[in-house]
């Protein structure tokens, strides 16, 4: 009877230890997936992004953060020249969200200009958003839209003279003097004082002095053939 009861014990703990070993290797997987997913929700790369753009005449650079856990990630803007950093143009903390973090860094970018953009959020980013920002082939405000300073134009003190046509022919200046217009007769009469004499017209008294002048001439020839003929009666007697 006891070597009967020796079987029971022996095969209770044999399956005691194989469950436990089964639960540490379920608990364990649980555990890397767990943590895996962890990571993969915390930060990603893939959850940043970066845009060129006008805001007026001005340009901008944006860079949203999608990262719903809200991780704080250090992003810093740097200008390219030739696959090298020329300058750095600014750096700034964004936590992201669900419906998505935007900040924007104010930079006067030029046409197809080339932008590295570079995500810090430790422990899980520390890498640049790929590939490089290339902005707009068109710059926010172009030349043919700035309007140009009217200049003031300052005026000639000597007028221009019109330039002749050719074959024009230009009077001389003795022809215009020498070819005054002559004066019309006028029918209207002659100031207070001046002679009669001068007048001619339908309005002129010459006839009428000339008739009375006749008249005086007749009287005083019959005056003097009258004073002849008495004479010559008184001598006779």
């Amino acid at each position: 009877m006891a070597v009967l009861s020796v079987f029971p014990r022996t095969a209770s703990r044999r399956t005691v230890a194989r469950t436990v070993r089964a639960l540490g290797v379920v608990s364990a997987s649980a555990a890397l997936a767990l943590g895996a997913a962890g990571n993969a929700a915390a930060c990603n790369i893939n959850e940043f992004s970066a845009e060129a753009k006008c805001v007026g005449d001005k340009g901008v650079i944006t860079v949203t953060d999608v990262d719903p856990a809200g991780v704080p990630a250090t992003i810093t803007v740097f200008l390219e020249n030739n696959g090298a950093d020329e300058k750095k143009i600014g750096e700034q903390v964004v936590k992201g969200s669900r419906e998505g973090t935007t900040i924007t860094f104010e930079e006067d970018w030029k046409p197809n200009a080339q932008y590295r953009i570079h995500v810090e959020a430790k422990p899980y980013v520390d890498e640049d958003i790929k590939p490089n920002l290339t902005t707009p082939a068109t710059a926010c405000k172009t030349a043919e839209e700035e309007t140009p300073t009217p200049t003031p134009s300052t005026p000639s003190e000597t007028p221009s003279v019109p330039a002749e046509e050719p074959g024009t022919p230009t009077p001389s200046a003795t022809e215009s003097e020498s070819t005054a217009p002559a004066d019309a007769p006028s029918n209207a009469p002659s100031p207070a004082g001046e002679s009669n004499l001068a007048e001619t017209g339908a309005n002129s008294n010459t006839g009428l002095i000339a008739g009375i002048a006749a008249a005086l001439v007749v009287a005083g020839g019959g005056a003097v053939f009258f004073g002849m003929r008495r004479r010559g009666a008184n001598s006779e007697r």
